[in-house]
């Protein structure tokens, strides 16, 4: 699922992996003072990686990105 909502920090409280429901790692290319900008989401579990593109955390599942 895609949000429609910045990726900001405190956001890693309630966010899942959308495979398995494993907590996800944040990996911050880059940010401003509210939100991340670009970056990655990581699940250690799973081995799967989502993008942040322009503040947004793509949480498709890899087959249907």
């Amino acid at each position: 699922m895609c949000y429609n909502q910045a990726m900001k920090r405190e956001l890693m409280d309630i966010l899942a992996c959308p495979v398995c429901k494993g907590g996800l790692e944040l990996n911050v290319e880059k940010e401003n003072e509210e939100e991340i900008v670009t970056g990655s989401l990581y699940c250690q579990k799973c081995d799967e990686r989502y993008p942040i593109v322009d503040t947004i955390p793509n949480l498709l599942p890899p087959d249907q990105r």
